[in-house]
């Protein structure tokens, strides 16, 4: 199983996970011809996508998740909540609806939903199983719950939200109502908070850590090392994912 990413921040979102003939593009906030373009950077096109994989409707996720099904005959997995959040937009599209817990399988992946707490109308998460190995994605949340330190607790790849720094936050443009927002028990994880949880998973496992949807104006790498650093005994390889490429494929 290997992953990738086409880009990770708050102006879009796009993940690649494949295995065997299976591949899988989880959420994708990016245009039609931007995501087209960014997947070629990944030597892949959309007539190679197996499904799409949805985990909410904000706009950095969901972008372009309708026009590039309806276009290229893809089906998209999301939660009820989601889909009635989209309805208007999911006219001719294969829809198919995921529950909390309750694995599915595509080609040669199974996919687990996890709920998490973030403001959207049903947000999820999720993990992805290729044989033996696990792979988990963990953005958008502003807590994490014992629920979600449970699922992800044995992960051979991780790509975790390091999304804000608290004091660049306190102290940045953002007007009062979005900050609270943004670093509130629904918003998305700080530095600190991904550390903790870090700190509280079996991280022997880990071959791969991202550390992704950093944001551009309340965070930077060395604020993010520094927090994450002394939780990182044991992990293989540590990569940070940016906004503008993503990060490269990465093999399990």
């Amino acid at each position: 199983m290997k992953f990738a990413s086409l880009g990770s921040g708050s102006q879009g979102n796009a993940t690649l996970v494949e295995a065997a003939d299976t591949c899988l593009l989880v959420d994708c906030g990016f245009s039609m011809r931007e995501t087209v373009r960014r997947l070629d950077q990944l030597q892949r096109s959309p007539d190679q996508l197996s499904a799409i994989v949805v985990t909410h409707e904000h706009g950095d996720h969901i972008k372009g998740v309708m026009p590039l099904a309806r276009k290229y005959q893809l089906p998209v997995y999301l939660t009820a909540g989601t889909a009635k959040a989209v309805v208007e937009r999911s006219q001719q599209v294969d829809i198919r609806i995921v529950r909390d817990a309750e694995p599915f399988t595509i080609g040669a992946l199974r996919v687990q939903p996890v709920a998490v707490p973030h403001d959207a109308r049903e947000p999820v998460q999720y993990l992805f199983y290729h044989g033996n190995l696990c792979l988990g994605v963990l953005t958008d949340l502003g807590s994490v719950t014992p629920y979600v330190t449970q699922c992800y607790q044995h992960c051979d790849g991780l790509l975790l939200e390091c999304n804000h720094d608290l004091q660049m936050l306190a102290s940045g443009p953002y007007p009062a109502s979005l900050k609270q927002r943004v670093s509130g028990p629904w918003g998305h994880l700080n530095n600190h908070q991904s550390a903790d949880l870090l700190s509280q998973l079996e991280c022997s496992r880990l071959q791969h850590l991202v550390l992704g949807h950093i944001s551009l104006q309340n965070n930077c790498l060395e604020r993010v090392r520094e927090a994450v650093t002394p939780q990182l005994s044991g992990v293989g390889q540590v990569h940070y994912a940016c906004q503008d490429e993503g990060f490269g494929w990465l093999q399990l």
